[in-house]
């Protein structure tokens, strides 16, 4: 898959108690893409303390690391603690201002815009005005295919910003949750939500993500549905990124859309089943893949 993929947002460490684990919601999806076979770029930035020392190790060990990755020496890396409920679901303390508030936008990256096929981005590292705003430039800039993964954490989100990226977005993904905050319609019906956000923001795809319970999708003015797979959850840090780079990968081979969604439930799964959002592929998903 000839495909360049540009991946633009946040990268981080996780911290569970005294383990810390490279995560950050795009870089995850450039993670996954990668592992994938994708051709995917990251474009970031990390401080010039340790902490963004060792993610940049991190980056080139798994081929993310490119002139798309800035550093500064006045904002710190970031380093999130997770905390996680009796059901393995994880929720975040953020710090901020990080370096990645800070993306500028350098020729470089306005060039793999507008190279790209695909751009991917979500709305934690709009919260400031600098990344924010170059992002926006970013999507003005291109002709890819705007994929906006929704995920909010707050208190760093706005329902303007929120609006602004769905309205610029050919794909969305959300969680339930996400669709429940962002939608309101008279009953509590998933596909009606689904259907007064398409009439709102005229995107081509809407996928929501479904914990356990897998996902749906609208695509091609039609709903796909599919029950999700059974696991022993470790923590859902990065199942939803897992998800998206796999509906990337089928949408950009032209899968059938229910294939494509079985695969992208099987990759979340997997990563659910395992701690962090980044665990190398294992021969038994990969063949749950390509059923």
């Amino acid at each position: 898959m000839k495909k360049s993929i540009l991946c633009f947002g946040e990268v981080l460490w996780d911290a569970f108690g005294e383990q810390k684990v490279a995560g950050g919601a795009t870089m995850n999806v450039a993670f996954h893409l990668a592992q994938q076979g994708a051709q995917a770029a990251f474009a970031s930035r990390v401080g010039t303390d340790a902490s963004g020392k060792k993610l940049i190790e991190f980056l080139k060990d798994n081929r993310l690391y490119s002139d798309l990755i800035q550093t500064s020496d006045k904002l710190p890396t970031c380093e999130v603690t997770v905390q996680l409920d009796e059901d393995q679901q994880a929720t975040y303390i953020i710090p901020q201002p990080v370096s990645w508030d800070n993306i500028k936008l350098k020729p470089e990256l306005t060039k793999c815009a507008k190279d790209a096929t695909v751009i991917v981005f979500g709305s934690l590292v709009c919260r400031e005005a600098k990344s924010r705003d170059t992002l926006l430039n970013l999507l003005d800039e291109t002709k890819a295919l705007k994929i906006f993964d929704v995920n909010l954490r707050a208190p760093h989100y706005t329902l303007s910003t929120i609006q602004n990226l769905a309205a610029r977005a050919d794909v969305v993904k959300m969680n339930e949750e996400e669709a429940n905050l962002l939608i309101s319609t008279k009953n509590g019906d998933l596909k009606d939500k689904i259907t007064e956000f398409r009439k709102k923001y005229h995107v081509q795809t809407i996928c929501v993500t479904r914990g356990d319970n897998g996902a749906i999708v609208w695509h091609d003015h039609e709903f796909y549905e599919h029950p999700g797979f059974t696991v022993d959850v470790v923590d859902t840090v990065g199942a939803g990124d897992a998800f998206l780079a796999t509906f990337i990968v089928g949408l950009l081979n032209k899968l059938p859309m229910p294939q494509v969604l079985e695969r992208a439930c099987a990759i979340g799964a997997f990563v659910a089943s395992n701690r962090g959002a980044n665990p190398l592929y294992v021969e038994g998903v990969m063949e749950l893949m390509v059923k």
